[in-house]
């Protein structure tokens, strides 16, 4: 008997697209950077923008908003101290204001960041959901240490009884990890009632996708494949999909994490984060206090 040849596997499917499926103006970031440095909020009653950043422990918080200080300063910052380990517990213990300095003693841009206790799996572990959404209300005052065990409550001496339209949160940014293969269903239900809350609140939300040049070879090899990569995109499509945040409202980014100097790939993606934060949070600005 003679035995018939098997037909030839099919070649593989390449790893990034034909052309990329997200348009971007790779290294002219002159107009973004100059529209960031010139956002200023038109309500009188508030002074800065605030970014409240949530998300899993080690998706990179601290170093976006090192990051975002890097990108508008023109140099390497250290605003929020970050952590390179990976140990499942949370770096970020205090709530701090993070401003990013103007020229000139004393002037900040109107910009500032709330990096926050991370979330972890089970109760009683991480920040909890009641103290991200008092964050949000603007009761958290400054400096204030977060305890998993035992959330904020209006008789804690960290608590803020009068919020100023300031002190609240006008935008908020989930931050994910391109290397985690999932979120933990116990962290991605208190993701969810985190945006329930923000949604609730009239809150407009978006996420970053951090460490993606860890995550894949083709951004790897060059941040201007990030946009063409497959699993990039597919990274993203989960999320929203899990989340519920529509595509165009996630953004991929890489942090400055080993670099000693500005790159410019690197600002693009910041960049771009930065512009659509700063419109979501102004836009919410001027329906609540215009």
């Amino acid at each position: 008997m003679g035995g018939g040849s098997s037909a030839p596997a099919p070649p593989p499917s390449p790893p990034t697209f034909k052309n990329p499926w997200r348009q971007v103006s790779w290294g002219t970031n002159e107009r973004d950077l100059q529209y960031v440095k010139g956002y200023q909020p038109q309500a009188e009653e508030v002074k800065h923008l605030r970014v409240l950043l949530c998300g899993p422990v080690g998706a990179g918080k601290s170093s976006f908003v090192n990051s975002v200080g890097n990108v508008v300063r023109g140099r390497m910052t250290n605003s929020a101290l970050a952590s390179t380990t990976t140990s499942g517990t949370s770096f970020t213990k205090d709530y701090k204001t993070h401003r990013i300095p103007k020229e000139g003693r004393g002037n900040f841009y109107p910009l500032v960041f709330n990096d926050v206790m991370g979330l972890e799996e089970g109760t009683e572990r991480g920040i909890s959901v009641e103290d991200i959404k008092l964050a949000m209300k603007g009761h958290v005052k400054e400096g204030y240490k977060f305890n998993p065990v035992s959330p904020l409550t209006s008789d804690d001496h960290g608590y803020n009884s009068s919020p100023s339209p300031d002190d609240r949160a006008h935008v908020v940014v989930f931050v994910f990890s391109a290397c985690v293969s999932e979120i933990k269903d116990s962290v991605l239900m208190k993701m969810k009632a985190v945006r329930d809350a923000a949604s609730n609140m009239g809150i407009p939300q978006l996420a970053i996708v951090t460490k993606i040049d860890e995550a894949s070879p083709e951004t790897a090899e060059s941040l201007r494949n990030t946009y063409k990569s497959k699993y990039i995109k597919k990274k993203m499509t989960d999320l929203s999909s899990a989340l519920g945040i529509p595509l165009n409202c996630i953004l991929p980014v890489k942090n400055y994490c080993e670099e000693i100097s500005i790159d410019d790939n690197v600002d693009t993606l910041i960049l771009s984060c930065l512009r659509l934060i700063i419109d979501f949070g102004d836009d919410f600005i001027n329906q609540v206090y215009l």
